[in-house]
């Protein structure tokens, strides 16, 4: 800098004489041409003026040109320099932006997550149109679910609620959970057909969401990218889960973590790091409400504990404001309390607007609300703990005698994997978590291990009963065991912890080698605990072809009813409804209406002159019989009855019998 500088004053030096010279000469001219004239003789000063713009490079040619400064040698290392950042156009500029999108963390995220969903889940796409998992009864239920959202929502959103099926009921879109979530995906595609595919799109996209959630929660608390993911694969693919294939609303369960680690984000906390209130965001916090609500809108059977838990963290976030505030000057910032104002009256009025349906179908139908005694039936002993479900390709085999003393195994097999237990144990030890937050997810573990134990637990006087007796809505969750699913997120977490901290301990070690890099096994140990969380997780799970739709089901009108009628039957009937979706008496939910327990009785003689003018009155008008379907069943004989002096007419269409009434 100081040559360029002394360069730059010779220069100066020199344009100076020659300025003065040209003064001189010009003098004696006319004035109105000393300018131009002065300019064309006196190259100097136009090259002094380019140096002021350029660099030290164009100067020194300037003085080579006048004379002076011209003998010295250009720098001969100017060449090794690096070279000037290229000015990028918009189109590189936007291929760069683009590249560096595609290898982002969380793009990268999301498609593993999609990847790994469609392995893991595997054959469920393999003939999407054809076949459900795990069996076709209540997958038919919610892939019916689905379609009559988006088809009510195209046709008249004002009848939401009042289903096709169960007729005369109303409210019968309430009889159980409703996956209105989803009724975006409802609006795409029409008929049975496109049901079943619709549902095993949602069922492969809720394991990827349930593993991209409970990674980006544990990456937001502090965890590694390892440990994240082990924490996200436990959560998605723990054996119990397994058991669950044919509830899509309660594998639909990303949201939660998901919802977690956006309010985490938004208040600037991390379990690692603490509160770090230059990292709050307004917008996360009110995204992540709208992710709970979102969740809450998939059912209430894991969103009513969800919504409890998020009131108790509003409640110690309450109480810490008032602590806080006059320590720390204003510890939220009111952006931020703006936004979870916002946001919890958005979570509140969903969980309102859903709860009210389901108020009334409990004072219209006493029979649906849960007693003690049902809970009593679900709840799993300790060793359901330890237990995998049939279908498990790695331990249900090996389970299978053990499931034989557990009186409703489908249930009560809630094991989250011997290799989650064994990390978890680990991560009590040897963790990145500090301890006191290790003692507090492993008192979270055992409190809904309890939880999930209903009237197990010492009656469940301490533990479950207080919140069916006390807490609304509680009364209507029939399975204690799936609080499992908290058990399993916080066990991921301890886990998590200690994969990280292992992670670390690799990189230490690796620096201390010559070259500092770790050789292949110390790098493919680091990714050990995530693949035997994922051995773990592989299925056996049946998927059994769906009944093809009769012929009858696209042209006959309702109201109607289809026999023979029970709940498992009901449901792939509500599936074959999705071409028309004309009111029929047929439903399969969590309990039988009395109306429709009537009308299956009153239908045991039919067709005789009782039954037919029974079903005249409510409305019914025709009666579709599905002769393969009768073997077996109270109704069995009914097509050999007379019709003649009934006023009925007798038609077949397809394999199935219709008698208009």
């Amino acid at each position: 800098m100081t040559g360029r500088n002394g360069d730059a004053g010779e220069d100066r030096v020199t344009v100076a004489k020659a300025g003065a010279r040209d003064r001189a000469d010009a003098a004696q001219k006319d004035d109105t041409t000393e300018n131009g004239d002065a300019a064309k003789k006196d190259d100097a000063v136009e090259k002094s003026d380019a140096g002021k713009k350029d660099d030290a490079a164009e100067k020194s040619d300037a003085a080579k040109k006048d004379g002076t400064g011209g003998d010295k040698p250009a720098d001969p290392w100017s060449a090794f320099g690096p070279a000037p950042e290229p000015v990028l156009g918009r189109p590189r500029r936007a291929v760069r932006a683009v590249g560096r999108f595609l290898v982002h963390e969380w793009t990268l995220a999301v498609v593993a997550a999609l990847a790994l969903a469609a392995a893991m889940t595997w054959p469920t796409l393999r003939y999407p149109w054809h076949t459900l998992p795990q069996d076709y009864w209540d997958p038919s239920l919610q892939a019916w679910q689905m379609a009559w959202s988006g088809h009510i929502l195209r046709t008249n959103p004002a009848q939401l609620w009042h289903s096709n099926t169960f007729y005369p009921e109303n409210w019968s879109f309430a009889f159980s959970d409703t996956l209105l979530g989803y009724a975006p995906a409802g609006l795409i595609g029409v008929g049975p057909e496109h049901a079943v595919l619709r549902y095993n799109i949602m069922f492969v996209l809720a394991h990827a969401l349930a593993a991209f959630g409970a990674y980006a929660l544990a990456r937001q608390l502090g965890a590694g990218r390892i440990g994240g993911a082990v924490a996200g694969a436990s959560f998605a693919y723990a054996p119990w889960l397994l058991a669950q294939a044919g509830h899509l609303h309660i594998l639909s369960n990303g949201g939660i973590p998901l919802a977690l680690a956006m309010l985490a984000r938004g208040h600037g906390w991390s379990l690692r790091y603490g509160y770090r209130p230059r990292r709050r965001h307004a917008g996360w916090a009110f995204a992540g409400w709208l992710v709970a609500a979102w969740q809450l809108s998939l059912g209430f059977g894991i969103g009513l504990p969800f919504a409890y838990m998020l009131a108790g963290v509003v409640l110690v976030s309450v109480v810490l404001w008032f602590v806080r505030r006059r320590r720390v000057k204003r510890p939220f910032g009111w952006r931020l309390v703006l936004a979870d104002v916002l946001g919890g009256l958005v979570f509140a009025a969903v969980g309102a607007a859903l709860a009210g349906p389901y108020f009334r179908v409990a004072e219209l139908h006493p029979n649906a609300e849960r007693t003690i005694g049902d809970i009593g039936l679900y709840s799993p002993p300790a060793s359901g703990f330890f237990t995998a479900p049939a279908e498990s390709r790695i331990w249900g085999g090996l389970h299978e005698g053990a499931r034989a003393v557990l009186p409703w195994h489908p249930e009560m097999t809630l094991l989250p994997g011997f290799v989650l237990y064994a990390l978890a144990a680990g991560g009590l030890f040897f963790s990145v978590w500090r301890v006191r937050h290790r003692i507090f997810l492993l008192a979270g573990v055992l409190v809904t291990m309890a939880l999930a134990m209903g009237t197990r637990f010492f009656g469940g006087r301490f533990t479950y009963v207080p919140l069916f007796d006390y807490l609304p809505g509680w009364s209507g969750l029939r399975t204690p065991g799936r609080m499992m699913l908290w058990t399993t997120l916080l066990l991921g977490l301890l886990a998590a912890g200690a994969v990280t901290a292992f992670c670390m301990r690799v990189r230490e070690l690796a620096a201390e080698r010559v070259p500092p890099w770790p050789g292949p096994w110390l790098r493919l140990a680091t990714l050990l605990p995530l693949a035997l969380v994922l051995v773990e997780g592989l299925n056996a799970t049946p998927q059994p072809v769906v009944p093809r739709q009769p012929a009858a089901l696209r042209t006959v009108d309702g109201p109607m009813l289809v026999l023979p009628s029970s709940q498992n039957l009901d449901q792939p009937v509500m599936l074959w409804s999705t071409d028309r979706f004309q009111p029929m008496v047929n439903g399969g939910s969590g309990f039988t209406p009395r109306s429709q327990a009537r009308i299956r009785e009153a239908t045991v003689s039919f067709p005789d002159y009782a039954s037919v003018d029974y079903l005249r009155q409510i409305g019914v008008k025709n009666v579709v019989v599905l002769r393969d379907e009768l073997e077996g069943t109270p109704w069995e004989g009914m097509l050999d009855r007379p019709v003649d002096a009934l006023g009925v007419a007798r038609e077949q269409v397809g394999e199935a019998v219709v008698f208009r009434l």
